[in-house]
């Protein structure tokens, strides 16, 4: 990042600091080639014996929570169950046997989380706080804290508090599929290697999309509502796009799995109704392609009924480019990592919409960075 550029709002700044944020979360639980035991030790015995995980978060917590669920089950084998923070409390404790609990929180200070984080030790799960301050509350009260390492972040829309803490649970996924004999240190190391490449690429990237992005917003400004779409682990992207517009430019977006669209909500669709397709995709993964080909067949019905379409894609695609209106390009990646790089420029989309309304971004009318009371 350029240091001596000045920035005018703290959420462009720390958007432009993502690269930095995440090279020192990485630097904190990996060496480069391998996952660091030291570092990881209270979190393998949090793990071990635990046939299943619960997840409670809120807001943006809960959508990097959402990928996480993808991640531990995909990769290691693990039962995943995510749980809204503020609803834990009235479960039944029945749901799951015996989980490991993790809590996902950007200042481990928010009231409902911490409550069901003291309900979670209170039933006997062992416990796991993710959170951007090793000094919390909800990282003392855990088991095992494990810090995102995303350095201070002061506008209230979360950005490289997320991504970090995507980068958290990617690590924790494959140290849970390590030890639980799932994959293979060869494997680990392939996943590492693409984690590790992320950095330098969202820095080459990240002046790219900022153009790009600024102009693409200036041909939405009219528009009324947006529809994010996403399919597997990418649909919590798409929910998490939807939360930044909302919070940030106060513009009505909702997130939806790719394949619900055609259930109902496409009959929002029109020019002023703009669909946010992730639409990027892994050759090497069959399970990916298969998702991207699905995907193309709904944006091209899509196109044909009319919508105004922004699409996600990887880099080199041009059969999606051809049926959408707008097309950012992402780094070509694993399937699983594509998300640190799709998020960014729904961060961007999210500011630019709020900067063209005049809207102070950094500070959204009626929200705060931790919500402490109910």
């Amino acid at each position: 990042m350029d240091t001596s550029r000045n920035f005018p709002h703290a959420m462009l700044r720390e958007i432009f600091e993502q690269p930095h944020a995440i090279a020192e979360t990485l630097a904190a639980y990996a060496d480069g080639a391998s996952l660091r035991e030291d570092v990881l030790l209270a979190a393998r015995q949090a793990l071990v014996g635990r046939e299943s995980i619960l997840i409670a978060a809120s807001g943006s917590s809960r959508h990097a929570g959402l990928a996480g669920e993808i991640l531990f089950e995909d990769l290691a084998g693990i039962a995943v169950d995510v749980e809204y923070a503020s609803e834990y409390i009235y479960r039944s404790t029945q749901t799951l046997k015996n989980p490991c609990f993790v809590v996902i929180s950007q200042s481990g200070e928010t009231a409902d989380t911490s409550e069901a984080l003291r309900e979670a030790i209170a039933r006997g799960s062992s416990t796991i706080a993710i959170t951007n301050k090793p000094e919390s509350s909800m990282a003392k009260l855990a088991g095992c804290s494990l810090p995102t390492h995303a350095g201070i972040e002061r506008a209230v829309p979360a950005t490289k508090s997320f991504t970090t803490q995507l980068v958290v649970l990617s690590l924790l996924s494959l140290y849970a599929a390590r030890v639980r004999g799932r994959m293979t240190r060869a494997v680990v190391e392939s996943h590492l290697g693409h984690l590790f490449a992320v950095p330098a690429a969202l820095e080459i990237a990240l002046p790219r999309w900022e153009k790009q992005v600024a102009e693409i917003t200036r041909a939405l400004d009219t528009a009324e509502t947006f529809l994010f779409l996403g399919r597997g682990v990418h649909y919590p992207i798409a929910r998490e796009g939807a939360l930044k517009l909302k919070e940030s430019a106060y513009i009505q977006a909702e997130g939806y799995p790719t394949g619900e669209l055609k259930h109902g909500p496409n009959a929002l669709v029109n020019r002023s109704n703009p669909l946010v397709v992730l639409a990027t995709c892994d050759p090497s993964a069959p399970d990916a392609v298969l998702r991207y080909e699905k995907t193309v067949n709904l944006i091209r019905d899509m196109h044909k009924q009319g919508a105004q379409i922004l699409s996600i894609v990887s880099e080199g695609d041009t059969r999606i480019a051809e049926l959408s209106d707008h097309t950012i390009e992402v780094p070509q990646t694993a399937e699983y990592i594509a998300p640190l790089y799709e998020v960014v420029p729904l961060q961007m989309l999210a500011y630019f919409m709020a900067t063209g309304r005049g809207i102070d971004v950094d500070n959204p009318r009626n929200l705060v960075k931790a919500v402490v009371q109910e």
